[in-house]
């Protein structure tokens, strides 16, 4: 069960992710017509559901759903999840309606949030065209990609950056991967500075002892 929210804090929470990116106040002021401030930004903080930090000459405050956030919010949408937040207008009855509605969808087709308010993909020709590396084993693909992404001996690869060069399914390139972990032939961490992972780098990590990691390091080549 998720903690229950105050509506303006629940408003708050969905609104970050449906934007899945940092978002000042301002922006929040325009888009939702309230900013999150006061005790509803702290208690968000304090519960590690969203990061704030001050930005810009007025030190107006950017927010931005930590990974907790994200799992606050799919919990929110489940069907066991707590009964909406009660005294709400018919029009949030209602809401809470479509969320089952979307998690309902997300669980037949085994999909998360991030993909479906993740950033969009560019259509044929309005984007950067990944060359996929050439056949070999998933392993020989993945140690060819890595050279070609890396910039220094043993340096850091994203896994966003990664996989779409290796052309096979993520559940085989993670089993591939974490063997390699295993055996010591490669290097998986987390990415530090968690504000500045996208909602394709939180689909891209790959999960070893309930972590998400999202960088690739191959000391021998």
């Amino acid at each position: 069960m998720t903690d229950r929210l105050g509506h303006k804090q629940t408003a708050a929470m969905f609104t970050l992710m449906v934007l899945g990116r940092e978002v000042p106040n301002q922006e929040l002021q325009e888009v939702v017509g309230f900013t999150l401030t006061g005790k509803d930004r702290t208690t968000l903080n304090g519960l590690g559901y969203v990061d704030s930090e001050p930005s810009g000459p007025r030190k107006s405050f950017v927010h931005v759903l930590t990974d907790s956030g994200w799992g606050w919010c799919e919990k929110e949408l489940a069907a066991d999840g707590p009964p909406p937040p009660r005294g709400q207008s018919t029009l949030a009855s209602a809401l809470y309606v479509l969320l089952g509605g979307l998690n309902d969808f997300l669980q037949r087709e085994n999909k998360r949030l991030f993909h479906v308010f993740g950033p969009a993909v560019a259509p044929s020709g309005a984007g950067p065209i990944v060359e996929e590396i050439p056949q070999g084993t998933l392993e020989e693909r993945i140690r060819a990609a890595y050279r070609e992404l890396v910039r220094e001996p043993r340096g850091w690869v994203g896994l966003v950056d990664l996989r779409p060069k290796l052309g096979a399914p993520a559940a085989e390139v993670d089993a591939v991967l974490k063997e390699l972990s295993r055996a010591g032939k490669v290097h998986l961490v987390p990415e530090d500075n968690r504000k500045a992972l996208t909602a394709a780098d939180h689909e891209a990590a790959i999960r070893i002892g309930g972590e998400d990691n999202h960088l690739l390091s191959i000391e021998a080549l």
